[in-house]
């Protein structure tokens, strides 16, 4: 079960490191930071999958997309 959550992660972040679209690359990093909390939790480690969800899901893509918004008005 490690071995293909491991897989997944470096797949997903590979993704998002050849991804040259900005707002694809929010989506798949929302998409790796999912796959970093179910990785916690395999692990046994509820509490940094906790903190995980809330910046890597909700907390930076919002940060980000705000960002690209006021850099293209």
């Amino acid at each position: 079960m490690i071995a293909v959550v491991l897989v997944l992660v470096a797949l997903a972040a590979t993704a998002v490191a050849l991804c040259l679209d900005p707002l694809r690359q929010i989506v798949l990093s929302g998409v790796y930071g999912l796959l970093l909390v179910i990785l916690f939790v395999v692990l046994q480690a509820p509490d940094v999958a906790l903190s995980m969800l809330v910046v890597t899901t909700v907390a930076y893509p919002l940060i980000v997309l705000a960002a690209i918004r006021r850099t293209r008005k």
